[in-house]
């Protein structure tokens, strides 16, 4: 029990030194600066974070720390490094292209605790007119759209578009030789024969002619 008590009482202030040490060398490290583009324009609003190389591992513990540019494009990254993160590689990542920073202490500690570093993209700021032409797309193909669902709706609403719709033609009609009704062609014989009391071999022979008249006018 004495043997406990000694251990308790060189572990417990052991592990209070050690905890301060490691919280007393660890350091605020902040990274300012401002984004342009290749125009030299400001990025404005554009969130950039960091990334880690392909080839770093140390750096992992910082990766999605953010801010966003303002209005004239400055920003500003902190986070918390040690002495052992000094020449780390991170990445600044704004709007998909990569900006590498070296974890610089001796820096830090010679700027009055900022690092900068500004950053100019290789690309260019998109144009109003860009946004404004996608827009114009939208429109047309909505107008485009609504045209023809009301073109095909107006057809629907007739007897021949809605036989259209269904994969059928509407019957040809042609005009009776004796009263000169138009008539289903199909229908023709039984009208000459119950409306005009014609006989079945004339009546066959009267829409025939008909019928004949029809094709060669279709071919």
């Amino acid at each position: 029990m004495l043997c406990g008590m000694v251990m308790r009482r060189i572990i417990v202030p052991l592990c209070i030194v050690l905890l301060f040490s490691f919280t007393a060398s660890a350091e605020t490290y902040i990274i300012t600066g401002q984004a342009t583009y290749s125009d030299n324009s400001k990025v404005q609003h554009q969130d950039i974070s960091i990334e880690c190389a392909a080839s770093e591992s140390n750096c992992r513990q910082w990766v999605g720390v953010t801010d966003q540019t303002d209005k004239d494009g400055n920003f500003t990254i902190i986070f918390q490094v040690d002495s052992e993160d000094e020449g780390t590689e991170i990445l600044l990542r704004i709007k998909g292209e990569d900006s590498p920073h070296i974890i610089n202490l001796e820096l830090l500690e010679s700027s009055g605790g900022t690092v900068t570093q500004n950053i100019k993209l290789d690309q260019l700021p998109k144009t109003p007119g860009s946004g404004l032409g996608t827009i114009c797309c939208i429109l047309m193909f909505a107008i485009t759209a609504v045209y023809t669902v009301g073109k095909t709706a107006r057809r629907l609403s007739t007897p021949e578009g809605r036989l259209e719709f269904r994969g059928m033609k509407a019957a040809k009609i042609v005009n009776c030789p004796e009263c000169g009704v138009g008539i289903a062609k199909h229908l023709l014989l039984a009208h000459l024969i119950a409306d005009h009391d014609i006989e079945m071999f004339e009546a066959g022979e009267m829409a025939g002619k008909v019928m004949r008249k029809t094709w060669s006018e279709e071919e």
